[in-house]
């Protein structure tokens, strides 16, 4: 069975990958963006109601799901937000689409963020899901939110150390993270298929190293990224919400909305019943949030 029956499978090229989408119903664009260590059918409860309303496209990150997973460079450009941002406005405009709604969990919210900072006239809203911004994490890095994120600083480690310690039991490191970063600490939360889909994509051959790639660039190119735009005062222009499961990740942070006022005038947001994984611990609360929050006119 298809968790995503009626919903089109597109293959784009961008400047750098090949993006994987899916992409169903009509109307204005949004965007849904997934996270670590899924693939977009982490939006499967979401995606078929809010195509009710509007445009929704799916896209799996360069390095996740189906997308190609290109040879990372020196910098960490070609797997920072920025990089992966511009996939997002590449398959977008090959789509008809100018301007969008985005919503992102894990480290698709933060492409989302990344997108709207850098192309403020392409997003018309965004929500984040389950973060706070990539240099809020590292500035605010002690003991206890060091050993709740441990993955931050291990992905990011030199290739090969993280890669040759998760490759050979791939499977079962992705459940073990999984489970660990929901409500209930087990897997209960993920549609059997849904959960298929995440292990296969990961074992798969180079993704790994990309998703490594993508903290290694969290931890490099990102960042820098990030405190350019605060250093500079840059916010986001467009309205954000934020949301964040009450045992969740940014929960262990004070204020996840104080936070976000530092990037985003227009702001509101609220804490859900869940763990890390909202859209599938907590789809029908998550949906009461995002609903009126897309359907909201920017005028």
């Amino acid at each position: 069975m298809d968790l995503l029956a009626g919903f089109d499978t597109r293959r784009i090229e961008t400047f750098g990958a090949e993006i994987h989408l899916r992409v169903g119903g009509s109307g204005p664009a949004v965007v849904l963006l997934h996270g670590y260590p899924q693939t977009h059918v982490m939006w499967h409860h979401l995606a078929p109601r809010l195509a009710e309303h509007f445009t929704v496209v799916l896209p799996d990150l360069r390095g996740y799901g189906q997308s190609s997973c290109p040879q990372a460079d020196p910098d960490n450009f070609t797997y920072s937000k920025r990089a992966m941002a511009q996939d997002v406005k590449h398959v977008m405009r090959a789509l008809g689409h100018r301007a969008f709604a985005v919503v992102g969990h894990d480290r698709g919210g933060r492409v989302a963020y990344r997108l709207a900072l850098d192309e403020p006239e392409t997003v018309t809203r965004l929500a984040v899901l389950d973060i706070i911004p990539t240099y809020e994490m590292w500035q605010r890095m002690n003991a206890q939110l060091a050993m709740t994120t441990y993955h931050w600083m291990f992905f990011a480690q030199p290739s090969p150390l993280p890669e040759m310690l998760i490759e050979p039991r791939a499977r079962e490191f992705i459940d073990y993270t999984l489970a660990s970063w929901t409500a209930t600490r087990d897997l209960s939360a993920f549609d059997p298929q849904a959960l298929e889909a995440y292990r296969e994509a990961f074992a798969a051959p180079g993704h790994v190293a990309a998703s490594c790639n993508d903290y290694r660039a969290g931890q490099t190119y990102d960042f820098d990224a990030d405190k350019a735009d605060h250093l500079a005062g840059r916010m986001i222009a467009c309205p954000v919400l934020a949301l964040w499961g009450d045992a969740g990740i940014p929960a262990s942070a004070r204020g996840p909305l104080d936070i976000w006022r530092n990037w985003a005038r227009d702001l509101r947001g609220a804490a859900v019943g869940a763990g890390h994984f909202i859209a599938e611990e907590a789809p029908d609360e998550t949906y009461s949030h995002l609903l009126p929050f897309l359907l909201e006119s920017n005028d």
